[in-house]
């Protein structure tokens, strides 16, 4: 598991586009939400009965430097440092969210800060939107309300002490989310949380819209396509795929079959998808290179923020979820 980020499509910012062409045309614009989750766990090291007492170190250090410095190599520095220079490529037009949990920045500190500092570097551009989530990136919305809320001042205190970045959006482990626990995160200040678009859940529905909770309708609700997410997450490199290979003027034109009518596409993945999950010899990051070039060039698509498209949108209906559902396998549920 690997840092998140949680990027939109946006040219510029929604309501400074309303003002600079008109709401008429700006609503033929349409705005994609790319999302990848940044996350590390601790490793354990095995320990035995007779340790009990004798030693309270639980974590394997050794495997927990061995596999954040490979991870660093392979996925987070060079993607953070293409995604600086597609910035800086496209300025204003691109931006990029990520989530990157407490335990994920604990051994950034410890083990590689050349990654925090990259980090460090995109936030400084102002065109990235920091998530807030668990500290842990743990189940405790399931459990402990308590603990839930704990983790998750802990956690905006961390992005704001290394960041100098306050969350004003929120996405639960593995996109977890229930009526009740939406109700938790509104009164804990949030007013966007980012889930899945579980089939079980929104029946003959689109997640390709902007929906709101049904205890409170001021929490907003943003859903992931996992269908065009896991075309890159999962399938990217399978070329037993008949869509193999996915090139980004394919996947673009896959965008633009979206009946015009849906204003937003959510894409979330895992942020090891570039390098780790899909090597680089797979021409993982060249189709990323190559990706905002065909959104602008060949699509009504736009970057933006998750906040941003949610500020920019009206709901269209409250979505019901009675028992919680993630992004989990198929079932898009807790099994």
């Amino acid at each position: 598991m690997a840092d998140a980020i949680y990027g939109m499509l946006n040219y510029p910012a929604i309501s400074t586009t309303f003002i600079q062409y008109g709401k008429e045309e700006v609503m033929q614009l349409k705005w994609e939400n790319v999302a990848l989750e940044v996350h590390q766990p601790y490793r354990l090291k095995r320990y035995r009965f007779f340790d009990i007492g004798n030693d309270d170190h639980y974590f394997n250090e050794f495997e927990n430097r061995k596999i954040m410095r490979k991870v660093a190599e392979k996925c987070y520095l060079p993607t953070n440092q293409l995604f600086l220079e597609l910035i800086e490529r496209y300025g204003s037009a691109l931006k990029i969210c990520y989530s990157i949990s407490g335990t994920a920045l604990d051994q950034f500190i410890a083990y590689a800060p050349d990654v925090l500092d990259s980090f460090k570097r995109l936030v400084d551009t102002g065109q990235v939107e920091l998530l807030s989530e668990t500290y842990s990136h743990s189940l405790s919305a399931l459990v402990s309300p308590e603990e839930f809320k704990n983790q998750v001042l802990k956690h905006k205190l961390a992005m704001e002490e290394h960041f100098n970045y306050s969350p004003k959006a929120f996405r639960n482990t593995e996109l977890i989310y229930s009526n009740q626990i939406g109700t938790m995160v509104k009164d804990l200040g949030y007013n966007l949380i980012l889930t899945e678009g579980a089939k079980h859940v929104l029946g003959w529905k689109s997640p390709n819209y902007l929906y709101t909770n049904p205890q409170d309708r001021d929490l907003k609700l943003l859903l992931k396509n996992f269908k065009l997410s896991d075309d890159i997450a999962f399938r990217f490199s399978n070329q037993s795929w008949e869509a193999w290979p996915l090139t980004a003027e394919k996947f673009v034109s896959w965008l633009n079959q979206v009946p015009s009518e849906e204003p937003t596409v959510n894409l979330f993945m895992d942020y090891e998808t570039f390098g780790e999950h899909q090597w680089k010899e797979t021409g993982i990051f060249d189709f990323l290179r190559e990706l905002p070039n065909r959104v602008f060039n060949d699509s009504n698509y736009r970057f933006a923020t998750p906040s941003e498209v949610a500020d920019g949108l009206e709901s269209v209906d409250a979505i019901d979820v009675p028992y919680p559902i993630s992004w989990a396998d198929e079932e898009r549920d807790l099994t």
